[in-house]
Formats: structure tokens, sequence, C-alpha cells
């Protein structure tokens, strides 16, 4: 099933917020040539679709994960990543940065942040923590515009699939 998305709320273009983004996801984003593995990369990007609950993040983020080669299994366990044996240790950590960083949980996040220096060398943490803070940016426009899935043909505007 293709699914399209419409504008509930704002087209976000009339403020040009789309070419911020989209210069920001040059860096970060999902076609991007980073440093950190595209797999983990992509995990955690579909983990800040998770938290935040938006479904055009989600979509897009989920075909994404499937388009890297992760296993379905895997994709399917990421919400109960904690209580699961299919993360490695640093995508855990990373994991855990990432949720901590999403929340704002300054409790957690200063150990998080450690955590992450057993893993992963400093850029690759600047790296972690510019793809969670774009998603979150991402994902935060997408809640505010209205990105509403919908099944295509049925007065679609922007269309996945």
């Amino acid at each position: 099933m293709e699914i399209a998305f419409v504008n509930t709320r704002f087209d976000p273009d009339l403020i040009e917020f789309h070419d911020v983004a989209k210069q920001m996801a040059k860096s970060v984003g999902y076609t991007a040539a980073l440093k950190v593995e595209k797999q983990l990369a992509q995990l955690l990007r579909l983990r800040v679709a998770q938290i935040n609950p938006c479904s055009y993040c989600l979509i897009l983020h989920t075909k994404a994960a499937q388009d890297q080669g992760l296993p379905a299994a895997k994709i399917a366990h990421l919400a109960s990543w904690r209580e699961s044996n299919m993360f490695s240790n640093d995508e855990r950590a990373a994991l855990a940065y990432c949720e901590a960083l999403t929340e704002y949980d300054l409790s957690v996040f200063p150990s998080t942040h450690l955590a992450l220096q057993n893993y992963f060398d400093e850029k690759e943490i600047a790296e972690i923590a510019a793809i969670v803070i774009n998603m979150n940016l991402w994902v935060r426009l997408k809640l505010a515009q209205g990105a509403t899935p919908e099944v295509k043909g049925e007065n679609s505007e922007n269309t996945l699939g």
C-alpha cells in the first residue's frame, strides 16, 4: 500500500522552513555520508520518531531502516531495545543517549554522553548528537504541520511509497 501525507495544519514552505531543515539534513540526514554506521543512524532516527509519535517520520524511517538492511524483527523491537538481546552494546549506548537528548533528561544525559566514549570517537559522538537533533527538528516540523497519513490517491499532497 502506498501512503500519502496531507498537511492538516499549515504548509511549512510558507515560511521556507523546509529549506532550513533540508540544509541541515544534507550534513546529517539519512542520505548523508557519515562516519557513524548507516544502520545505527537509522535506528536513532526511527527511535526519535517513536518517542515523538510522528506518523510521517515513522513511515519514512521504517522504510529507510529496511532499505539499509536492518532486519524486520530488529525494527519491530526498537521500542523495547532495553529488553532485547538484538542490540549491540554500542547500539544500546547510542539509543540511551538518543532518548536522553530527545527527552531532555538532564538526570541521565551526562552519564549517557560519557558511555558513548566507550564505543565512539569524538567525531562519531558529534554525528550521533547531530542525527538526533536533526530528527527532533523534523518530527516537530511534521507534527506542527499536521502531516497526516492516508491511502495514496485520497487527496494526497506528499507521497511516500
